[in-house]
């Protein structure tokens, strides 16, 4: 008789990998150290964009909205490592009740199909449809979304991602190019990435030096990429590295204006920076910024922090900047 399976990968004990190539995922996660933080100034409902794979998206709402007053929208994609998360985990939702409220904005804060039951570019594909969606409803002014449609300013669309989801920001930003054409009257103005979850064969100094971190390794971070990346795949896949020898070259890909961030104790710090620091030498607009001992998910964790007002302040400018 052949052995029983047993679990050849194990990201943090919610999804598993077994040696017969099975896969087991757990839903019963806890995130008790995420209490939800609604003080009703936001309220928010859930809506199908994808029935095939039966993929839901949040959006949210501030209560002291002004009648025929327009708001700018922001697209949230959460992180995870492309093998877990959701928008209805209590961080992630905290953070869109802080973003909505703290930048007066609709926030779209989509799902989409994980890994590795769903390799990339699977939450590619999705998180594409889910910003195509927006599309779908302008002009819509019927039915239960009037309340949410009256408000949007399709015009001054934002993305924003963390980690997985700053990797999602790149790949829409390059497919999509300024001003996001193919979504007219949809009009993306600007990308911000936070800690955008990138790989690559070579290690960074921050990656080799392990700086210690209480959710991160580099081992964890290899994990995610054998699990997410297309089977047999390498750590330079242009779906990991969009600056590897792999890549397409960025040179003449016209890009939206960037803004990019991390935590000066994140191992992933210096792949972020020279991220940032290869779009400005091809002449895009980006800016990095590093806010000194925070580490990965700083934000998303603690929408609520000193820091995060820091972050929101960033962000708001940014906005405003780049509006018209």
């Amino acid at each position: 008789m052949g052995s029983l399976p047993h679990v050849v990968e194990d990201c943090h004990g919610i999804v598993q990998i077994l040696s017969d190539g099975s896969i087991h995922r757990h839903e019963n996660i806890d995130l008790s150290a995420y209490p939800v933080k609604d003080d009703g100034s936001v309220v928010y409902q859930d809506y199908c964009y994808n029935k095939l794979h039966n993929l839901h998206l949040r959006l949210y709402k501030p209560t002291t909205t002004v009648p025929k007053t327009k708001l700018p929208v922001i697209y949230f994609f959460h992180g995870g490592g492309f093998c877990f998360g959701s928008f209805a985990w209590p961080n992630y939702h905290n953070c869109c009740l802080r973003l909505s409220s703290a930048l007066n904005a609709i926030v779209v804060a989509p799902d989409y199909c994980l890994a590795p039951e769903h390799r990339l570019p699977a939450a590619l594909d999705d998180s594409f449809n889910a910003v195509k969606w927006l599309q779908t409803v302008a002009g819509n002014t019927n039915g239960d979304m009037k309340g949410f449609v009256d408000l949007f300013d399709f015009d001054r669309v934002f993305i924003i991602g963390d980690s997985s989801g700053g990797n999602i920001a790149h790949y829409l930003a390059v497919r999509l190019g300024p001003g996001s054409p193919e979504l007219l009257p949809v009009k993306i103005r600007g990308y911000v990435m936070m800690a955008p979850f990138f790989g690559g064969k070579e290690r960074t100094k921050s990656e080799a030096e392990g700086l210690p971190e209480k959710m991160l390794t580099v081992d964890i971070l290899d994990m995610f990429w054998r699990m997410s990346l297309p089977i047999g795949a390498k750590a330079d896949h242009p779906f990991a590295n969009p600056i590897g020898r792999e890549s397409p070259s960025l040179e003449l890909v016209k890009l939206d204006p960037i803004l990019i961030m991390a935590g000066g104790n994140e191992i992933m710090k210096d792949r972020v920076n020279l991220y940032a620091d290869r779009l400005k030498e091809l002449g895009k607009i980006a800016r990095y910024v590093e806010f000194d001992g925070k580490q990965h998910g700083f934000f998303v964790n603690e929408p609520y922090s000193d820091v995060s007002d820091s972050v929101l302040s960033l962000v708001k400018s940014f906005m405003s900047e780049h509006s018209t």
